[in-house]
C-alpha cells in the first residue's frame, strides 16, 4: 500500500487527475441521486461514503426563464386559439415548467478523489464538471484574491448559503483556473477537499 502511494505521489498531475477522476465516478455512481437513501441496492461492493453533498435548486434566472416559457406559451395559445384553449392547456404547460425545474436540479459532490456537480435526469455525473482533488489548490470565502484568475460560477445564490471561490488545474495540471459556488456550510466543504479556510 505504501508503495502504491509512493508510486501515484511521483505521477505527473495530469495521469493521477484521470485516474482520480474515474474513481471518483465510481464512488459517485454507487449512489442514487438522493444521495441520503444510501449506496444503490445493486452495488457490489459497498463505497466510502461521500465526503460532501448538497442539493443545488435551479438558479433563479433559469427558474424566471422556464416561467415566462410558460406563460408566453398560454398567452400565445389565448391570442392565437382562445381563451379557452389556454385554459385546457395550462395544467399540461404548468406540469411541463415543474418537470423542467425539478430536472435542472443538481447535486454538488466531494468524494475521496474529486469534485462535480451531479444533474437529475440527464446524467448522473457531469464528465466536464468534474475536478479531481489533486488538481485543487486554494479555497477562500469570495470574492477571491486579485491574483486569481476569474472564477466561473456553479450554481446561483440561495438563502443560507455562503459562496466560496476554488482555485485548481485544468485536466492537463497546467492553467490556473477557478469557479464559485455557494454551499450551505463552508467549513465542511472546506474540510472535505481537505483545503482549510
Amino acid at each position: 500500500m505504501a508503495r502504491r502511494q509512493r508510486r501515484e505521489n511521483d505521477e505527473p498531475p495530469a495521469v493521477r487527475a484521470a485516474r482520480d477522476r474515474e474513481r471518483h465516478v465510481s464512488q459517485v455512481t454507487s449512489y442514487g441521486f438522493l444521495a441520503r437513501r444510501g449506496p444503490k441496492r445493486s452495488v457490489t461492493v459497498v463505497p466510502r461514503p461521500l465526503r460532501y453533498w448538497q442539493y443545488n435548486p435551479v438558479s433563479p434566472g433559469v427558474a424566471l426563464a422556464t416561467v415566462a416559457a410558460v406563460v408566453v406559451w398560454l398567452v400565445a395559445l389565448g391570442l392565437i386559439s382562445g381563451w379557452a384553449d389556454a385554459r385546457e392547456e395550462a395544467p399540461l404547460a404548468i406540469g411541463l415548467g415543474l418537470l423542467v425545474l425539478v430536472l435542472a436540479t443538481s447535486r454538488f459532490t466531494v468524494s475521496d478523489h474529486a469534485l462535480s456537480t451531479d444533474i437529475a435526469g440527464l446524467r448522473q455525473t457531469s464528465s466536464f464538471g468534474v475536478v479531481p482533488l489533486v488538481l485543487l489548490d486554494d479555497v477562500v470565502l469570495a470574492p477571491a484574491p486579485a491574483d486569481w484568475p476569474r472564477a466561473r460560477r456553479r450554481g446561483g445564490w440561495w438563502p443560507g448559503r455562503t459562496r466560496v471561490v476554488v482555485r485548481h488545474l485544468d485536466s492537463d495540471g497546467v492553467a490556473d483556473k477557478a469557479f464559485t459556488v455557494w454551499v450551505r456550510d463552508p467549513e465542511a466543504f472546506a474540510e472535505a477537499v481537505d483545503r482549510p479556510l
